[in-house]
């Protein structure tokens, strides 16, 4: 006979000394009712969202500054791009050590950790600016990265007590809220300026500065409030057999064995390949057409709009007309995307289009994806292949950015975009034939 808890007892959690196996012992009067899960739901979407915003703050300041700081501390054009290629490789390192935390610990204080890591990266990269040191700077920005990862797995730990119903919908609050974090970071620049000032150090290292702050806070947000740990509680109340630790290898198995898995880091790694390759190029290729600094600008704010701002949508259709037709969509659009890259790529206007559709692909894949990758593992196996995703989805984009720029200069941009519409098709065929029986 169990007893059902409220969302503010306290319940076992991952620091409270007694070892993984102990965590792990049968407590039958510690499930959660229905009306206790969804009070414990609801507590931890809001607080994700919370660290979503705070956290992004450096991330923000990082997209916006990496290719000025690459130029001015190393000294050559042709590096400009190095320290965001660096941030995106860090965000990969992270993915799975902190997926394994989370299966170890559980999501609290993975979570937690990766943003301790990002604000520790802000503050190396102000010194790194301060003092004009390049190498330093790429440590930073590597740390940075870790941001990045957390960013990604914050929108399955608002999966883990979500019932399928709400799955989609809870997941895309999450990616939501990336969006102010992005936004709020580069509109900081002003304060950042007068925070060095304060601190009388370089202008450009203020900024990261206060995405220090944000990512500590962050960080304290999810450690005094994330209890009980989502991930403890499986999705029916039950608590979750932390004891168990799955390898690596087990996780690339359960993807290999699962159809449901297969299709869903299918998804979301082709959907990122796509959107890093033409989004990381579309603004240079704007730029030789003769745009002016200010439309590109736009532009990329309009692409990261369509990342993010209709996530909620994305969300609802997941839930609502199912995951794989919105992995579909998404690809369509994708797919859009390049065909209008392709045939308008004279026109400024129809280049923005071609950013905008991207973004809303992105959006869709990744979030039906996502939402797809959690129904179909098992609860004691979802931090590692959910860290193996999160990596892929890192390395993916960091390759298909760097193959982007080889094949613009050696083929031009017309050919990147109709790759990438290939890219979109194969992915959309294979979710289409590679059905769970």
């Amino acid at each position: 006979m169990t007893t059902p808890v409220d969302a503010g007892a306290r319940l076992p959690d991952a620091d409270d000394g007694r070892g993984a196996e102990a965590i792990a012992a049968p407590a039958p009067s510690r499930t959660l009712s229905d009306d206790a899960r969804r009070r414990v739901q609801l507590r931890t979407v809001v607080l994700l969202c919370l660290a979503q915003v705070l956290g992004g703050l450096a991330m923000g300041a990082s997209l916006a500054l990496g290719a000025i700081l690459g130029e001015r501390l190393s000294g050559a054009e042709s590096l400009a791009g190095l320290p965001t290629t660096v941030l995106t490789l860090g965000a990969a390192a992270a993915g799975l050590p902190l997926a394994a935390l989370a299966q170890r610990s559980g999501r609290r204080p993975a979570l937690a950790t990766g943003f301790l890591i990002a604000a520790a990266g802000a503050c190396v990269v102000a010194v790194a600016v301060d003092t004009g040191w390049f190498a330093l700077l790429l440590v930073g920005m590597a740390g940075v990265g870790s941001g990045t990862a957390v960013s990604l797995q914050s929108r399955f730990a608002a999966t883990d007590l979500a019932t399928p119903r709400t799955r989609g919908r809870d997941l895309s609050l999450v990616v939501w809220m990336t969006m102010v974090g992005a936004v709020a970071g580069p509109a900081l620049l002003p304060i950042g300026a007068d925070v060095a000032d304060i601190a009388h150090i370089d202008e450009l290292a203020g900024p990261f500065v206060i995405g220090a702050a944000g990512s500590a806070a962050a960080a304290l947000v999810l450690l005094l409030g994330l209890r009980p740990d989502p991930l403890r509680f499986s999705a029916d109340g039950a608590p979750t057999a932390m004891a168990a630790k799955p390898s690596l290898l087990q996780g690339f198995d359960t993807i290999r064995q699962t159809p449901g898995s297969r299709n869903a880091v299918a998804s979301v790694v082709s959907a990122h390949a796509v959107m890093v390759a033409v989004m990381a190029l579309t603004p240079v290729h704007m730029t030789h057409g003769g745009a002016s600094l200010t439309v590109v600008g736009l532009s990329i704010s309009a692409h990261v709009a369509g990342m993010y701002a209709l996530a909620p949508v994305m969300g609802l259709l997941t839930d609502r007309l199912g995951r794989v037709p919105t992995v579909l969509v998404g690809q369509a659009l994708l797919l859009a995307s390049c065909i209008a890259g392709f045939v308008l790529h004279h026109s400024q206007t129809g280049l923005v289009v071609a950013l905008v559709l991207l973004g809303l692909g992105w959006s869709a894949a990744t979030v039906a994806g996502s939402t797809m990758l959690t129904d179909s593992v098992a609860v004691a196996m979802r931090p590692r292949v959910q860290g193996i995703t999160d990596t892929s989805m890192s390395l993916a984009g960091a390759i298909a950015g760097a193959l982007a720029g080889v094949v613009v200069g050696l083929f031009g941009y017309p050919v990147l975009v109709l790759a990438a519409g290939a890219v979109s098709i194969a992915a959309a065929v294979y979710l289409v034939v590679d059905r769970p029986g």
